[in-house]
């Protein structure tokens, strides 16, 4: 069994879903996994990992309206250290995801036709997030 790590920095810029499935893809293809599980792991509290439709862009900012609206920015919430979209960003990314697995098949990453892997960012200002990759299989 083979196993191997790496990561990936996703730039952001402000809020929005950053796509990374080449990156991904790239890695295990590179690791000559042909059967397995990549791991993916979003080394931050306020940004997280989904898996989405990468066809039709209008997609992506629905959801990220939709998150938007349902955990807004403002003063009503204690956590504030780091500004008014701190917590709401704590909050999106506790209702999505910070970890996915993806079977790996036939030496790729078993996703469907319209399926890409994303780093949803939740805070308003840049940032340089991590994404941590591991394979395992043969």
């Amino acid at each position: 069994m083979k196993q191997a790590f790496h990561t990936v920095t996703v730039p952001t810029k402000g809020p929005g879903l950053y796509e990374f499935t080449d990156a991904a893809q790239d890695f295990v293809r590179g690791k000559k996994v042909d059967s397995g599980l990549l791991t993916c792991f979003v080394r931050h509290t306020s940004a997280s990992l989904v898996i989405q439709e990468n066809a039709d862009p209008d997609v992506q900012k629905d959801l990220q309206d939709f998150f938007a609206w349902l955990a807004k920015s403002g003063p009503r919430f204690r956590h504030t250290a780091e500004g008014p979209d701190d917590m709401p960003s704590h909050i999106r990314s506790a209702l999505t995801q910070t970890s996915l697995g993806i079977p790996v098949q036939q030496g790729g990453l078993a996703l469907g036709t319209w399926q890409g892997i994303y780093l949803f960012e939740h805070r308003d200002a840049p940032h340089r997030r991590e994404v941590m990759l591991h394979v395992m299989g043969e």
